[in-house]
């Protein structure tokens, strides 16, 4: 029987022939496939299922911010509010504000003054520890509803000076000056000073004119000083005004 090996020209098999005679006695036959020509195109098949989705892509720069656009009409008038009884109201919230604006400017005045007072049979006294010019300070006190000390004799006087003396200071404004007419001092409610006066010894002495008021040191004397200057300062305050 002999033997037939096909071998395909595209495959490019090597053939050992004689392995092949090995196979049988009989001498095998070598035959070659040649590929014919190309046939026709075939129709279209039909659309096949969707692949999977890919994977999601980077993000993208940002891009440039656009210009503004061009305003909306107008929109319809609104349905008007409710009426409301405001003033009543408004003026009760105005009224609590003066109490609570009143009580603050009092806890300031208390704070920053010396812990007690000093009175006499008509006047109480109030160190303020707070430095102010002279003007300053007599416009403080009249907010308060007083004046700058007014010491009018000697009870006042001595009142005054150990009201300093107990707080450790050296010196305070009192009312009076010589503001309107030089040389001819007042108290600061332009009272005359007729009666009474403690001036150190030398003084006033309007030192480089320029002293148009009047400190008072521990020992009770008054010395004319610079209005400029700023120092603590005592209130006084009628004690029949307080009391109503």
């Amino acid at each position: 029987m002999s033997c037939m090996l096909v071998v395909p020209v595209l495959g490019l098999m090597l053939l050992n022939i004689a392995q092949c005679q090995n196979l049988s006695e009989e001498p095998c036959t070598v035959q070659i496939l040649v590929p014919g020509l190309k046939g026709e195109a075939g129709e279209k098949g039909e659309k096949g299922t969707p692949g999977r989705p890919g994977r999601v892509g980077p993000p993208g720069e940002t891009g440039e911010k656009g210009d503004m656009g061009d305003p909306g009409p107008k929109g319809p008038v609104g349905d008007p509010g409710l009426p409301c009884e405001c003033a009543p109201l408004r003026k009760m919230i105005g009224e609590m504000d003066n109490q609570v604006s009143q009580l603050t400017n009092d806890l300031k005045f208390i704070t920053k003054a010396v812990a007690g007072i000093k009175e006499t049979d008509s006047k109480v006294y109030l160190l303020v520890k707070e430095e102010k010019r002279y003007r300053d300070a007599e416009t403080y006190c009249q907010g308060k509803g007083g004046h700058l000390a007014m010491p009018r004799d000697e009870s006042a006087n001595k009142a005054i000076a150990g009201y300093i003396t107990e707080a450790g200071l050296s010196r305070v404004f009192i009312g009076i000056n010589d503001l309107e007419h030089e040389g001819s001092f007042v108290y600061v409610d332009r009272s005359p000073m007729s009666t009474f006066s403690k001036w150190r010894e030398g003084e006033p002495n309007n030192a480089y004119e320029d002293e148009d008021c009047v400190e008072m040191v521990a020992a009770g004397e008054w010395i004319d000083v610079a209005c400029r200057l700023t120092m603590y300062f005592i209130c006084e305050f009628d004690k029949d005004s307080i009391t109503q």
